[in-house]
């Protein structure tokens, strides 16, 4: 990292960023260029490993992808604000950001519903009792981290 005066180097402390983002941007590998996808998202933090849950359709170019090669990166960021300074004529942005990467996989069956689960307390702080019919047809995927960093100015 350049700036090492704004990275976030506590692990507790990157952890608590995630929790403060409500999107995840995915890169997948493709052959000419990456294909990044915003999605939705939950967070597990168990035992010093960071695990990632997303959700989706049964079918898409993200599955194509995660066929070929299920290595990927992962960004998000959250809490910005514009800061101007009208007398330097210049302007910034405060913000919190994670970039990391891992490998991703599908989640079998049996394991979905626990993981769904994991996804809604993401944006939901309470137990969100949703309708257990959509776990047969929501396919579940999981990115356990194996390299992450954080930012914060």
């Amino acid at each position: 990292m350049r700036r090492s005066d704004r990275e976030i180097t506590d692990r507790n402390e990157i952890v608590q960023v995630m929790e403060q983002c409500d999107v995840c941007r995915l890169a997948f590998n493709d052959e000419e260029v990456p294909y990044i996808l915003p999605l939705n998202f939950g967070l597990q933090y168990k035992n010093g490993i960071i695990t990632l849950y997303f959700h989706g359709a049964a079918e898409g170019t993200k599955y194509q992808l995660l066929r070929r090669d299920n290595r990927v990166s992962f960004e998000m960021d959250c809490s910005h604000q514009l800061v101007m300074d009208e007398e330097k004529g210049s302007c910034t942005m405060k913000y919190k950001s994670v970039i990391g990467r891992g490998r991703l996989e599908i989640v079998p069956e049996e394991e979905r519903y626990s993981a769904l689960c994991i996804l809604m307390k993401q944006y939901h702080k309470e137990d969100f009792a949703f309708d257990r019919a959509v776990v047969s047809r929501t396919t579940v995927m999981k990115l356990v981290v194996e390299k992450i960093t954080g930012k914060e100015r």
